[in-house]
């Protein structure tokens, strides 16, 4: 006995075309069902009403000026760290060290805060704390492009674990410059007096310059187009002439004076301080906000507003049913997890098991096959005598 194989209740196909229309419909009901999923789970956990979850989601963003300028100036900073990362990732090159690369500019800015400051001009300690901030950065993003570029070792591996070597350096350079320190180094903020005031106004305006510079970038210039070939197929880029060893190291500078100017701006015009904790995991929340939007600059901003949505609602949502300092980052991953989700569905769709409905020809006046009971007809009849036939002839 031969065991027949079952056909299997669905199977995917991979969809030739996706409108436009429909990614959206799907990409938006993700975000109405996480929301919708967040509301029900804050409800399960404070034994409060759905509505005490609107509440304050709402009133934790917009509902003073004060949250509305935290709103803004979130996004815009998690807008620039995407920006910076996007470059790498068009190329193909898994840059995770975003988080160090920042961290590493906000040391160097640090660094000439705290040994110019008070003794020289505001003008010279801007200038020379954005120059420390540059070249901070961009050796520590240049390091793993040249591994890679000579080597051909795993960058996701390298820019990762330089990540932690960059915690270490501030932690080193905290204790070293003030050793009762609780390990935070905090500026006065009259050291770069032009940048105070209202912070927010200059990190949305930089948001905004990059995001259509990158933009024009990817799409127009031809060092994008470059950077594209090679992520494309590296094979290729060679057959044309191109060196892609060049093409790494000058897109992984071009992302280090990015993630340079994003550290200088945290420690210069934002916290006026210095930490371990001083990006807060914006790095590796920039790269998903990179990816989900597919490396388009203007769809990476309104991800990232939604994302800050959501993390500063739900901060204000956990403080009044003090449900602790991890709940907004449960909030933001359901949000995610439904967010990426919506790319399984948008690129593949799922086809269930059709029952076949096996028609026998059957004879109208009878319930058996009409083969078999021609079989039992041909068996009744009595053979046919040739030589017989050839007698009565």
């Amino acid at each position: 006995m031969f065991k027949t194989k079952r056909e299997p209740l669905f199977h995917l196909t991979k969809r030739t075309e996706v409108r436009k229309r429909y990614a959206w419909t799907i990409r938006v009901g993700a975000f109405i069902l996480s929301i919708l999923v967040c509301a029900i789970a804050s409800a399960a956990l404070t034994g409060k009403t759905v509505g005490f979850f609107f509440k304050y989601l709402f009133n934790g963003t917009f509902g003073t000026t004060i949250s509305i300028e935290m709103l803004f100036q979130e996004a815009a900073i998690l807008l620039l760290v995407a920006l910076a990362v996007t470059p790498c990732f068009k190329m193909r090159f898994w840059n995770i060290g975003g988080e160090g690369q920042v961290l590493m500019g906000a040391l160097g800015c640090s660094v000439a805060v705290v040994f110019m400051g008070g003794k020289y001009s505001d003008s010279a300690t801007i200038f020379v704390s954005l120059l420390l901030a540059f070249v901070f950065s961009i050796s520590w993003a240049v390091i793993p492009a040249i591994f890679k570029a000579i080597w051909n070792t795993n960058e996701t591996l390298l820019t990762l674990m330089m990540n932690y070597i960059a915690i270490c350096l501030v932690e080193f350079f905290i204790k070293s410059v003030a050793s009762s320190s609780t390990g935070t180094l905090t500026f006065n903020e009259g050291v770069i007096q032009p940048m105070a005031g209202k912070p927010y106004i200059l990190t949305i305006i930089l948001a905004v310059v990059f995001t259509g510079l990158m933009w024009a970038y990817l799409k127009y210039s031809k060092h994008g187009y470059e950077l594209t070939v090679v992520g494309e197929s590296e094979k290729t880029s060679q057959y044309i002439g191109l060196n892609t060893k060049a093409v790494i190291i000058r897109t992984l500078v071009f992302c280090g004076a990015l993630c340079g100017l994003i550290g200088f701006l945290l420690v210069s015009n934002i916290n006026h301080s210095l930490g371990s904790a001083t990006v807060r995991g914006r790095g590796f929340t920039g790269l998903l906000v990179s990816w989900l939007a597919k490396f388009n600059p203007f769809a990476m901003a309104l991800t990232a507003f939604l994302v800050v949505f959501i993390s500063n609602g739900s901060s204000q949502v956990g403080n009044y049913a003090r449900l602790g300092m991890s709940y907004p980052q449960v909030m933001t991953g359901i949000f995610f997890f439904f967010i990426i989700a919506t790319e399984f569905f948008i690129n593949y769709k799922i086809l269930f098991k059709v029952k076949k409905n096996i028609t026998n020809d059957r004879d109208e006046n009878n319930t058996e096959p009409i083969d078999k009971i021609t079989d039992v007809e041909n068996e009744n009849k009595a053979p046919v005598d040739s030589m017989a036939i050839k007698e009565e002839i």
